[in-house]
């Protein structure tokens, strides 16, 4: 094993400088704690001469990453790029190929390709470490890799996307239209240059699959996922939700059942008085219910500059103190290819409607509801106005069919003003 350990980092955004000033500012620390030095050979990124606040002189430069991942001086390829497929691919696969250790911090990549990726480096005895790629700065990976090795995991859950949670939250503390927050955190720099990969769930999916086959021993399974973003969360919702005791948030869940694995990523109430109903802001927070350790709650920075450098520098640790792990937690070739379950779990759920404002109404939606054996636990009516009366609905425990087969079967009753709105309820 050399004295040093020689890395080629690939994408200088906010992530890679920030792993950049680590290693400078650190380099004391690190040497203690991994025993050898660490430090960085080459770089490689798409503009060269952009100002990033930190100086790359002593790094050679290297136009394309391919290259960089198979120098003869580069022991670990750091893929920083991002993007499922494309250079970030090529790169990390030509890495592995040519002896390289890979740390990443690209959740896109691994919700696609990790099975592939984790058979191509176990079969090379390589690392592949990703703790960046999931919740920024928790250590949610390591976590479930090392700390809970001795449970059987009975459920992974949380809030995984902070730009989500802002909007989500900051609807709320101001009382504005999600279409007003959304632009605000648009021009804050909070979403991705495809906003949808936030709001519309997509990148908070990519981490559940990864936390789902670390947990669950599957293959990853991306497309697997029940999916629904926050764009038809409405400020009304969010009102009537902390009205009734209640916060929306875009929640990931993953379970085993009797039928296959069951992934959803949707807007869900929580109680307010629960750790997840009490998230502010851009933070994250997963929760991981072990069957010997019962629940824990980690809760942290899910992005930036630091926490996501922090989580990045904690794998490349543990490669210089030679600590090797399968890729998920078991070799690949032993994951199962699990099979999708759409949720059957029973739940307790939020129905909004408007109804038409005239005698009757409200006692057809009852029994509509009753008909398709979902029960009424709470219900409200707010002040309307002479076109339609707002109604709220908290059902007792239903499985998701009886209440689809109910909603289905109100646009019949002809006292609708509206479609109505129904949000899962999430027992924390």
């Amino acid at each position: 094993m050399s004295d040093t350990l020689r890395l080629g980092i690939a994408g200088l955004g906010t992530v890679g400088v920030g792993v950049l000033r680590i290693i400078r500012q650190q380099a004391a620390l690190l040497e203690a704690r991994t025993g050898r030095k660490i430090s960085v050979s080459a770089v490689s990124a798409r503009t060269r001469d952009r100002d990033r606040g930190v100086s790359l002189k002593g790094y050679d430069w290297e136009d394309d990453p391919v290259t960089l991942a198979t120098r003869d001086d580069v022991d670990v390829f750091v893929e920083l790029m991002g993007g499922s497929d494309g250079p970030a691919k090529a790169a990390t696969e030509a890495a592995l190929k040519a002896g390289k250790h890979v740390v990443t911090a690209n959740k896109a990549m691994l919700a696609i390709h990790g099975q592939a990726l984790a058979e191509l480096a176990e079969a090379q005895g390589l690392s592949l470490r990703y703790e960046a790629a999931v919740a920024g700065g928790i250590p949610v990976v390591k976590t479930l890799l090392e700390g809970l090795a001795g449970n059987g995991i009975t459920r992974v859950m949380g809030v995984m996307n902070g730009s989500c949670n802002y909007i989500l939250t900051r609807m709320e503390s101001a009382g504005q239209t999600y279409q007003d927050i959304f632009a605000e955190a648009d021009a804050l720099g909070y979403l991705e240059a495809d906003p949808q990969l936030d709001v519309g769930g997509i990148d908070a999916a990519h981490k559940l699959a990864i936390l789902s086959s670390i947990a669950f021993g599957a293959q990853v399974d991306f497309h697997g996922i029940q999916l629904e973003g926050i764009e038809r969360v409405t400020i009304e919702d969010i009102r009537a939700a902390a009205d009734m005791g209640y916060k929306i948030k875009l929640l990931g869940v993953a379970q085993k059942t009797g039928r296959g694995l069951e992934q959803r990523m949707q807007p869900c109430l929580v109680p307010d008085s629960s750790p997840l109903g009490q998230l502010d802001g851009g933070t994250n927070m997963v929760v991981l219910e072990g069957d010997a350790v019962g629940q824990i709650v980690l809760r942290g920075a899910g992005a930036g500059e630091g926490p996501t450098a922090s989580a990045v520098m904690a794998d490349v640790c543990d490669i210089a103190r030679g600590v090797w792990l399968p890729v998920f937690g078991q070799p690949a070739t032993t994951l199962v290819q699990a099979k999708s379950a759409q949720s059957k779990t029973p739940a307790p759920y939020y129905l909004r409607m408007a109804l038409v404002d005239k005698p009757g109404a409200l006692a057809k939606i009852a029994t509509v509801l009753g008909e398709a054996g979902v029960s009424i636990n709470r219900m409200r009516q707010y002040e309307h106005d002479a076109a339609s009366a707002p109604v709220l609905i908290v059902t007792h425990r239903t499985i998701p069919a009886d209440l689809e087969r109910a909603i289905a079967a109100m646009d019949g009753t002809g006292v609708m003003a509206g479609a109505p709105v129904a949000l899962r309820i999430e027992e924390v």
